[in-house]
């Protein structure tokens, strides 16, 4: 077989190999994953069982084309913070779980969720030529290009707490992927995982004393914790419920933008045009449903990883079985424990190895987007869109979010909502937007996945 040759159909390698590139789709999303109800309290048993039944629904809805993974956005953390902020321990430090606040901010979430099912709608009724006139390579490319560059400082955040743990994994991951045969060559990322990890134990820097204190079986959330739980409360705000709605739900326009970005990545990455088969219709659905449901039970919003489209870059197995199998082990250790500890004592610097070479992969796919349909920067319209989309999805990301005042309420918009947003609308009134979605002609007026 071929090593650069992209499959389609996993099962021709047998189920055990099936299994293992499961595995590693499973540990690629949990880092960003696990950090995500670390940051604003949420359960990180809850987390893993809804990123798998939302990975598994979102499959569902989209026929089980798309080989996309749904875990734990970072989009809304600012709207987790604003409702239910950390609490100070003993020590003073903010890492104290707000339990009586954070089913207000879930339900702002869930009503976000139901936003895309707004704009799901939309493409269903204009069709996606219509809508798509507006997502032009020369700003989807770009976009996925600082999707992979504004998350750059979390994975040099992370290696920075032990380098040279950080390096076994880039270095097992570079090895395995250009020299490595067979197998070897298509998990790379799991093999990273694996070697630093164990690099870690050995040099003791893991700290496994909260796996050995974990159960081996327990309940992924608490009923208390939910959105059921909060209704059945005594001296129930709604004067509060508002606000968390009216303070999360406009951070869905953002994260709606994102997943364009994030669907043009992975139909980029895999050869497939997903944004017309089985429609971005179906892919915002699955995303807004598997976000509300997970906010109904106390677990953070999901969103298309782009970790896992790394993962597909590298193995070059688009089969979404394999996702869907990652699924189901994120479903199954999230009933344990044990497991959940076990992760969170993963050193910080193994996922910032890994994470520094999928998060380039991401960027190096939107490269890939721009060349491919040959985006000709000789035209100063180009030129101007692409300069400002990157120029304020990185600025903004590492200067602050800009904030605006709604009422009583803070809007907070992440660099690359920004920057979306601003492209967009450059290239609707520019003069020269001649881009017809679903055209074989390469350049300013077609996309081309390679159907």
């Amino acid at each position: 077989m071929n090593p650069n040759e992209a499959i389609y159909d996993a099962r021709k390698l047998g189920t055990p190999k099936m299994l293992i590139l499961g595995v590693q789709h499973m540990f690629a999303m949990f880092g960003a994953t696990v950090l995500v109800p670390a940051l604003t309290g949420l359960s990180v048993s809850a987390t893993l069982l809804f990123a798998g039944l939302g990975t598994l629904l979102f499959h569902l809805l989209t026929k089980g084309k798309v080989p996309a993974f749904l875990g734990s956005s970072f989009a809304f953390i600012g709207g987790y913070a604003a409702i239910a902020p950390m609490l100070p321990d003993g020590s003073g430090n903010a890492t104290v779980a707000n339990t009586q606040l954070l089913p207000y901010a879930c339900f702002g979430v869930a009503c976000a969720g139901l936003m895309y099912v707004l704009l799901s709608a939309l493409f269903k009724a204009f069709g996606t030529k219509a809508v798509m006139r507006y997502f032009p390579p020369i700003v989807t490319g770009p976009v996925i290009i600082c999707i992979g560059l504004t998350l750059s400082k979390t994975a040099i955040d992370s290696c920075r707490a032990n380098w040279p743990i950080a390096l076994v994994a880039i270095a097992v991951v570079v090895v395995c992927n250009i020299w490595g045969r067979g197998m070897i060559k298509i998990i790379p990322i799991l093999l990273g995982v694996i070697a630093s990890y164990l690099a870690g134990a050995v040099t003791n820097h893991v700290d496994f004393s909260g796996v050995i204190a974990a159960p081996w079986l327990g309940l992924p959330f608490q009923f208390e914790n939910t959105l059921f739980g909060l209704f059945g409360r005594p001296g129930l705000d709604t004067g509060l419920l508002l606000t968390s709605a009216v303070t999360i739900m406009p951070l869905a326009l953002a994260t709606m933008v994102e997943h364009i970005g994030d669907m043009c990545a992975i139909s980029s990455t895999c050869e497939r045009n997903f944004l017309e088969d089985p429609g971005f219709h179906r892919t915002l659905l699955g995303d807004g449903l598997a976000t509300s449901l997970a906010s109904l039970f106390g677990a953070p919003a999901n969103t298309t990883y782009g970790e896992n489209t790394g993962v597909l870059a590298l193995s070059r197995v688009f089969d979404p079985r394999v996702i869907r199998i990652a699924a189901c082990l994120a479903i199954l250790f999230s009933f344990s424990p044990k497991f959940a500890a076990l992760v969170s004592a993963m050193p910080q610097a193994t996922m910032g190895g890994v994470s520094m070479v999928l998060y380039g992969m991401i960027s190096a796919v939107g490269v890939r987007n721009v060349v491919e349909n040959r985006v000709n920067f000789a035209n100063s319209r180009n030129v101007i869109i692409a300069a400002l989309i990157m120029v304020l999805a990185i600025g903004v990301n590492y200067s602050g979010a800009v904030t605006f005042q709604v009422g009583s309420a803070v809007i907070s918009m992440s660099g690359l909502a920004v920057a979306a947003i601003t492209g967009i609308i450059l290239n609707a009134i520019l003069p020269g937007k001649d881009y017809e979605f679903g055209s074989d002609q390469q350049g300013d007026t077609a996309v081309n996945f390679k159907v």
